[in-house]
């Protein structure tokens, strides 16, 4: 069933688990369609149309159960357990990833450094020690990583994804200016904070004037 769900529904339901979770810190048990639709700015009709793709999550009357909803998304976004990340590049962006307390409460732990500075090698970042980057496979086997996080230079790294998805992994996110490109069944996802700030400048001058 989850092959025919739209990818845009899929990239959703992150948002609504995000905005449940606030809602159940805030100590809301319960809340209705429609109110759910005035914190996302999305109408009531689409967000019961994507959860539609996965079942009946709402009661008649009374709206939508948030820990229950919570828990239904994590188990179909299968978050309801921790997914262990190899980290590579420990330059500031990634000591700062490694430092990110978010990853741990949403279902991920970087549980691996590497780094091809040998200055860094042995030092530990958040008790969690930098390893030499011949290393990466065999720790990516080992460990049966499926999930990596590049954060390095972009010319290693066009050379390392396909170091580490012949290793096994299945899911890349890519901090760099790179445009990475893996075989079938192999998910990169490209975060590049300058092109999302240059997407705002572009629209910034015209809402301006």
């Amino acid at each position: 069933m989850r092959s025919a769900v739209p990818d845009i529904v899929v990239r959703r339901l992150p948002i609504y688990l995000q905005t449940l979770c606030r809602l159940r810190e805030d100590g809301v048990e319960e809340i209705p369609s429609h109110a759910l639709a005035e914190l996302l700015d999305i109408s009531a009709a689409r967000i019961r149309k994507d959860f539609s793709h996965f079942g009946e999550f709402g009661q008649q009357g009374r709206g939508y159960q948030v820990g229950k909803l919570i828990r239904e998304l994590q188990h179909i976004l299968q978050v309801d357990s921790i997914w262990p990340i190899a980290l590579i590049g420990v330059g500031q962006l990634g000591h700062a990833l490694a430092n990110y307390d978010g990853f741990s409460h949403n279902g991920f732990r970087i549980v691996a450094l590497f780094d091809s500075d040998p200055a860094k090698i042995g030092t530990t970042v958040n008790d969690i020690p930098i390893q030499p980057i011949e290393q990466l496979e065999g720790e990516i086997r080992r460990r049966q990583l499926q999930l990596a996080i590049l954060a390095l230079p972009a010319p290693q790294a066009e050379i390392i994804v396909d170091r580490i998805v012949m290793a096994g992994v299945k899911g890349i996110l890519n901090y760099t200016s790179a445009t990475l490109h893996a075989r079938p069944g192999v998910i990169i996802e490209h975060i590049n904070p300058t092109s999302v700030l240059q997407h705002m400048t572009y629209y910034i001058e015209r809402t301006s004037s």
